[in-house]
């Protein structure tokens, strides 16, 4: 899952990508590293609402420090499901940078 999450980081600085696409690759990049420490917890998300699912448990497996975190990744879980499924080009390039930063940093 780290060779995944390191994939995603990289593919989501690649030069000429929208800034909705950097966003939302950045945000699986998120998924699946807060996947990593579910696992290793014994826990598994499955089926519909298990993004929302594995950030909202994110927190009670590492630390409460994770909290903020976990909330940012619920957020960028919104702003994802937007973009997806409604209307593009609502990302700026700032909003996927940030992402790419925290993720990075988590």
């Amino acid at each position: 899952m780290l060779r995944i999450t390191i994939r995603d980081l990289e593919d989501a600085v690649v030069p000429g990508l929208s800034s909705d696409r950097r966003f939302f690759i950045a945000y699986e990049a998120a998924l699946t590293l807060a996947t990593i420490p579910l696992y290793c917890s014994g826990y598994e998300t499955h089926g519909r609402g298990h993004h929302w699912m594995t950030f909202l448990v994110l927190p009670e497996v590492m630390d409460s420090d994770i909290r903020e975190l976990a909330d940012y990744f619920e957020l960028c879980r919104t702003k994802r499901n937007v973009g997806t499924y409604d209307r593009g080009g609502q990302i700026s390039q700032s909003e996927a940078e940030e992402l790419i930063t925290e993720v990075k940093q988590f």
